[in-house]
């Protein structure tokens, strides 16, 4: 049977080199595993931005950062900039938004359009496409997201009375006297949450796909859907509750990735990132021996809870018909490269997981493979629509459909190099650079072999990761390296000069119009010398079809011809 539904699973701030399918050696997520055991697990898989709001937003519309606009966390992306949701709707499938999208609408270009926020087309457009079923960002109350979530109203109702139960239970611990430990300082981090496993944001969010696929088959059982399932964790606060605080300890932190001389002649760009409170906690190793146990235990957290939910796909009887996508939107430093958070371009925060299990019989003979192409997240949203029937529109989309890598059909990479993009304008380095917002642009390509990062107004940075696949020798600056960087560049600018922002007529309508007969037949006359010359154009170039024939335009070429109408009608 094909699959009819998609269970579109987003994690935040997984790296992906923190699941055992992808080779960690003490953290161990069976579930996960299964699922690449039965679909195709891509090694080289890329986002388009290590920042949650603008990589998201690539992922949902297919394209890339500069395309869509959406170029940090509350930059909202434009009213009528089309998502998943969006091109699947005219399909007849549903989408809905479970969890996470960190994106606020887009509240001056609704005014300008007259939209009604709270109308039906107001909230698609809030919710990134998608209709709405859970919406919840955590990080709140005084982020600017919902201020009183339904999860709140949850944990209240189960007896965890307080103002702000997320930040009070959910993401907190407490001292030998009972006093509260903000998740929110490192120092805290090897403290259980004081919420109930089965009451924290992981599990809530689970529980929560559970009830729209129940809704979806009580509504309209007939009906295909894309649930996006898209989880909080492992993103910080960097807490967990019981059992998995005691997991992982100090003895499961792997080495930091880093070196020395990372440090001494640094980067100007990224020399301010290091700099970073953030960076420099996180250099520290007794940070590390902290956090990283508990990232360590949300991970797992997330491993049981997919147990949970894909038992819930074959106890309603549709394991067989739901396609499975599993994925990260970037990954975490974690102290690797002298860095905490995620906003620069080495593999730990830019490459993420990406599983996908396709149940339909054709995806039979690339079941438990490893591809490695290299992969971009806007190669979802494309591949949704493939799956779905609907026509590809590469004039809107920039991603590649994935269907053929697992049907088996795929002869060749379509893909010569990835792109990754970075607006650090809304980050402290901006300040410390004395650097004009226009000009805070990164920009990766990353060929296989060669990660090339151009920095407006400074030099590049360049890692080979054959011969440094720790990407720890930058090469921006090392002379005998010039052919490839210049290559490299070129390729960016082939990229940037491919336009983007055509998205209303595709390149098929235009190439296969006859321009002259386009003009024609419009009655636009351009460049005629004589009434000769527009006769022999009709004769020979605009053919039998328009030779005074079109009612649009006879009257314009008889007048002109100076033709007598009842003679030309015999």
């Amino acid at each position: 049977m094909p699959a009819k539904n998609v269970l579109f699973i987003m994690c935040d701030q997984l790296r992906w080199d923190y699941l055992s399918c992808y080779g960690h050696k003490t953290l161990h997520t069976p579930h996960i595993d299964a699922l690449a055991g039965r679909g195709v697990r891509y090694d080289r898989a890329y986002v388009q931005s290590p920042v949650c709001g603008a990589s998201r937003m690539s992922t949902y519309t297919g394209r890339y950062v500069h395309a869509h606009g959406a170029s940090w966390n509350f930059v909202p992306i434009k009213a009528g900039e089309m998502t998943i949701g969006d091109h699947l709707r005219p399909l007849g499938v549903r989408s809905v938004l479970i969890g996470k999208t960190h994106m606020k609408a887009d509240a001056p270009g609704m005014a300008r359009l007259g939209i009604d926020p709270k109308s039906r087309i107001g909230v698609r457009i809030a919710e990134c496409g998608f209709d709405p079923f859970e919406r919840d960002d955590g990080i709140h109350p005084y982020s600017g997201h919902e201020p009183n979530p339904r999860y709140n109203d949850v944990l209240r109702e189960k007896g965890l009375e307080a103002e702000n139960p997320w930040e009070e239970y959910a993401n907190a611990g407490e001292d030998e006297d009972g006093d509260l430990l903000s998740g929110w300082f490192l120092k805290n981090a090897d403290r259980p949450a004081r919420v109930p496993d089965p009451l924290s944001e992981t599990p809530y969010i689970t529980g929560r796909a559970m009830d729209f696929i129940d809704d979806a088959l009580d509504t309209d059982p007939d009906q295909p859907w894309v649930a996006h399932v898209s989880y909080i964790k492992p993103h910080w606060p960097y807490i967990v509750p019981e059992p998995y605080a005691s997991m992982f300890g100090p003895d499961n932190v792997p080495p930091a990735n880093r070196s020395d001389a990372e440090r001494e002649n640094a980067h100007p760009v990224f020399a301010q990132f290091m700099n970073r409170r953030v960076s420099r906690n996180f250099s520290r190793d007794d940070v590390r021996a902290k956090v990283i146990p508990a990232y360590m235990g949300l991970i797992k957290q997330i491993d049981d809870q997919m147990g949970r939910l894909f038992q819930h796909l074959e106890d309603r009887g549709i394991a067989d018909q739901t396609m499975i996508v599993f994925t990260s939107d970037h990954g975490d430093y974690l102290g690797d490269h002298w860095l905490g958070e995620k906003e620069l371009f080495h593999d730990e925060s830019l490459r993420v997981p990406l599983i996908i299990y396709d149940p339909s019989p054709e995806a039979d003979p690339t079941r438990g493979k490893v591809n490695t192409d290299l992969i971009e997240s806007i190669d979802l949203a494309p591949s949704f629509l493939e799956m779905y029937g609907g026509a590809p529109v590469p004039h809107v989309m920039d991603g590649h459909s994935l269907i053929d890598t697992l049907t088996g059909t795929r002869t060749s990479d379509p893909r010569r190099y990835v792109i990754s993009e970075y607006d650090y304008s809304f980050v402290e380095p901006r300040i410390a650079l004395d650097m004009p917002a226009r000009d805070c642009w990164l920009r990766m390509i990353f060929d296989g072999r060669y990660k090339y990062i151009h920095a407006e107004r400074f030099r590049p940075m360049l890692y080979d990761l054959e011969d440094d696949p720790n990407e720890l020798n930058d090469l921006g600056a090392d002379p005998a390296l010039a052919e490839v960087r210049a290559r490299l560049h070129e390729a960016l600018f082939e990229w940037a000069r491919k336009p983007r922002q055509r998205a209303t007529v595709a390149d098929g309508a235009i190439e296969g119009t006859n321009i002259q007969d386009r003009i024609g037949e419009a009655g636009i006359l351009i460049g005629y010398w004589d009434e000769a010359e527009l006769e022999e154009a009709i004769r020979n170039e605009w053919g039998p079809r328009l030779a005074n024939a079109n009612p649009l335009v006879a009257p314009t070429l008889n007048k002109l011809l100076r033709r007598d109408v009842s003679e030309d009608k015999t």
